[in-house]
């Protein structure tokens, strides 16, 4: 008799978001190596990630031996209070359609900290296995967001939904070895493999880029969120009012900070940065070719010392120089595996603009690092992982980065 897996993610394709392309690469994955044995059902949202981008999801689809149900959402945007009630109608629909059915195991990726403890909570209520995919530390981010806000009385409720959440299960997985320092000084006696995320077949096949320096007005473009996280409102205007005329600084992506941004370029006079909409990842593809430099940029909080920013690994398969304002496990990791990648400290826009001029203006072929973070490696692996946590024994052994 086949064995059925509930899998608990707030994002999937076709949304734009990094868990989301990890999620279909697990899912596939998980397909692949079970075959026969296991049925896989994938209960997560419509897409939601971002409302400048209008992409379409089907409520259900069927796909072997995979079943993808999608929760449309309440409108909501990056407010604590929005994002709370989206997840509060994501839960509850997510209880309505697995009422009756019977599961073996259950797995959960967050960025939500609440998914992973709805996924603890179902695997503990059917008294199934639980395998929990830790994308971000949510306390540790919290306490930096709060700080000083009377919303910080929530602390204690998220820190005892964290050790719930991480007693019930039976693999922990983190997605970035900076964690593991978080979790140890917590005292929490399990065994964690660090499964990171990788390079997507889109990129792997973006080979030795084409030359395009020296022919006229250079462009530095970052792509992806535009959060408190990221903070590029506290770095961007005045990193390109400091480059001057001689550069462009493009931003792909939307978030709750992306008014800010815009605010603060039309206070300061500046008019060498151009935001677009979130685009399909084809045509990221083609703008990561054609941009001289790919701008990575972190908020200046002590939880993103520990976090390994997805965008590296797609930013170092493209070829292209790097300039990154990160600091702790970020920083050493770009600085011992990617060539050509200049490093600031968030913020710092006088450390930015000279960084930038360090750069070698040139292609710079990474193939060993594409080799060792090619997605589909990593993946194997890590689904290998959580079918032997649900009793399905595989040869496992995480990289650990």
């Amino acid at each position: 008799m086949k064995r059925r897996l509930l899998f608990i993610t707030f994002y999937f394709p076709p949304d734009l978001d990094a868990g989301s392309f990890r999620a279909r690469a697990l899912v596939d994955e998980l397909e692949a190596q079970a075959g026969d044995e296991w049925d896989i059902d994938v209960v997560t949202t419509m897409p939601n990630r971002y409302h400048t981008y209008d992409a379409k999801g089907e409520a259900f689809e069927q796909r072997g031996s995979v079943t993808i149900r999608r929760i449309p959402l309440p409108d909501h945007k990056s407010g604590i209070h929005d994002q709370s009630r989206a997840f509060l109608a994501y839960a509850k629909q997510v209880l309505r359609l697995i009422k009756g059915t019977e599961y073996d195991g259950v797995f959960a990726t967050t960025s939500r900290q609440a998914g992973g403890v709805l996924g603890a909570w179902i695997a503990n209520r059917r008294g199934v296995p639980f395998y929990l995919d830790v994308r971000d530390i949510f306390v540790d981010t919290l306490e930096d967001l709060l700080r000083g806000s009377p919303l910080k009385v929530v602390l204690p409720a998220v820190r005892a939904a964290e050790r719930y959440m991480l007693a019930s299960a039976s693999g922990v997985n983190v997605v970035s070895a900076g964690f593991l320092s978080y979790f140890e000084a917590r005292r929490y006696k399990r065994r964690f493999t660090v499964y990171p995320n990788g390079i997507d077949d889109e990129f792997l096949e973006l080979g030795t880029p084409e030359p395009t320096w020296g022919l006229g007005q250079k462009t530095v473009l970052y792509a992806g969120n535009i959060g408190a996280g990221q903070g590029l409102h506290r770095i961007v205007p005045g990193f390109a009012k400091r480059l001057g005329p001689e550069w462009r600084v493009q931003v792909v992506g939307d978030g709750g900070k992306r008014r800010e941004l815009e605010d603060e370029l039309q206070k300061h006079g500046v008019d060498n940065v151009q935001i677009l909409d979130p685009v399909p990842r084809s045509q990221l593809v083609q703008m990561y070719q054609q941009a001289d430099v790919l701008f990575l940029h972190l908020n200046d909080y002590k939880a993103f010392r520990r976090v390994l920013p997805s965008k590296i690994f797609e930013y170092a398969a493209s070829g292209k120089p790097i300039l990154a304002g990160v600091a702790g496990h970020a920083e050493s990791f770009l600085e011992e595996n990617v060539d050509n990648a200049a490093l600031f400290s968030p913020c710092d826009v006088e450390a930015g603009a000279e960084a930038l001029n360090t750069l070698r203006l040139e292609a710079t072929p990474r193939k060993s690092f594409i080799d060792q973070y090619a997605r589909g490696a990593i993946v194997r692996r890590m689904a290998s992982d959580i079918l032997a946590t649900f009793g399905t024994p595989k040869d496992a052994k995480a990289p650990q980065t």
